[in-house]
């Protein structure tokens, strides 16, 4: 890796809140040379989260969506290369490949093209109306859709599918939502606080049709018209949002000798790092695209959240700069639906055991906590909380985490609802 010294020239590929972190850490700490920011996307690095809630829903207008603004953008003296996408890495050189031809040598290079949504062709790829929710172009389309009416399904129940349907409840748009799975973001909150979002979708006028996939998108003149269910059922739409999921940004390292991970191999897909993210003598990578090693696990791991890639990108700034690399924090991951503005810490799923340790699932203020199961099937510790207002005891509860306090043998009667998974 090139000391802080002999380090001329970053290149950062990718304007992702990642990618600006990387950039903007390195200024902090006083680096003199030349940052280039080549980004896919037109326009200035925005924050992605608020997409499918505060602009989706109108309450905020893309400006404000920036990581920083406009007028503070020429002071961080970044070269900014908006729209143009890299196509590829010639590591021996070293050069970056732009779509326009172009080639930017580099001294350090970091990856932070982060994800792409996932849009099946048996799901209506190319198909007027048919779209998928992942950066800025594609939420000013779905905004404008849900103003002009009509009826929406959403294909997916997990972040993007379920607070995408929650801001078009709230516009007053007519809303089916589609998964095969039995309860909406069930894998990431498990059966106790899915059935609580299941029912406030319910409740708001949602036709929730999970436990069923979708088979066929329907086209009439030209544009969507409908979806056909594996149940036979079809559901009319003037819309559809394919919310399935997201893959890493990775196919323009494809053969250029940067370590990729399989799914089947490494069990993550992604670019491979050490647990500092880094991945060769002058490469790293940061955000959704990257697969850091969990010194705890041996494993390569993706975290899929904001507050890490922004970490990650700090992190990573001043390992660059010759500081020693921060620790990461606790994963972290937020959700508004309806009057619920979840947060979350450390781990949380499906599998893993949950508990309510105050407040009630059933009066909507809560704060439970997840822990993974060992060999016997008990969980020992506390590894994440997720709460539902009650700040406070979330932050006491947060710190539980971090401490991998014991798992609590037993809390008050109140504090443990009975929760019904709805019928279909």
């Amino acid at each position: 890796m090139p000391t802080a010294r002999e380090l001329r020239r970053l290149v950062v590929v990718g304007g992702s809140a990642a990618g600006f972190a990387v950039a903007e850490e390195v200024r902090r700490r006083g680096f003199g040379g030349e940052v280039i920011l080549v980004d896919g996307e037109p326009g200035l690095p925005y924050d992605r989260p608020p997409l499918s809630k505060q602009l989706l829903s109108g309450e905020w207008e893309t400006e404000r969506l920036l990581l920083r603004p406009r007028e503070q953008w020429s002071s961080l003296g970044i070269t900014h290369v908006p729209g143009t996408a890299a196509v590829g890495v010639d590591t021996g050189a070293p050069t970056v490949s732009l779509a326009d031809g172009r080639k930017l040598g580099y001294d350090a290079l970091v990856i932070a093209t982060g994800a792409q949504a996932v849009h099946p062709p048996s799901l209506g790829a190319g198909l007027y109306g048919v779209q998928v929710l992942r950066n800025l172009a594609d939420a000013l389309r779905l905004r404008t859709a849900l103003v002009h009416g009509g009826r929406l399904v959403v294909v997916g129940a997990g972040f993007v599918g379920a607070e995408a349907a929650a801001v078009a409840r709230g516009m007053g748009v007519p809303v089916t939502m589609v998964d095969p799975l039995p309860l909406p973001m069930v894998n990431v909150v498990g059966k106790e606080v899915a059935c609580l979002l299941d029912s406030r979708h319910r409740a708001a006028g949602v036709d929730v049709r999970c436990g069923t996939g979708v088979t066929t998108v329907l086209a009439e003149g030209g544009r969507a018209g409908g979806v056909v269910l594996d149940d036979g059922s079809v559901v009319e739409a003037s819309t559809v949002l394919v919310a399935v999921g997201a893959r890493p940004a990775v196919g323009w390292l494809a053969e250029t000798g940067v370590p990729l991970g399989s799914k089947e191999r490494d069990g993550v897909e992604g670019v491979l790092c050490d647990a500092h993210g880094r991945v060769a003598e002058n490469i790293w990578a940061v955000g959704d695209v990257a697969a850091w090693l969990d010194p705890a696990t041996a494993r390569h791991v993706r975290g899929e959240h904001r507050l890490a890639a922004a970490e990650q990108g700090r992190s990573v700034g001043a390992a660059l700069m010759g500081a020693e690399p921060s620790a990461p924090s606790l994963p972290y991951f937020w959700s508004d639906q309806y009057d619920l503005k979840l947060r979350s810490y450390g781990a949380t799923g499906r599998q893993m055991d949950f508990r309510v340790v105050e407040g009630s699932l059933e009066e909507g203020g809560f704060v439970g906590v997840y822990g993974h199961r060992d060999s016997e099937g008990r969980p020992r510790q506390i590894d994440g909380v997720l709460g539902n207002g009650m700040a406070r005891a979330l932050r006491t509860w947060r710190q539980a985490v971090v401490d991998r306090a014991p798992w609590p043998v037993a809390v008050p009667t109140a504090a443990v609802p009975t929760v019904k998974t709805p019928a279909p």
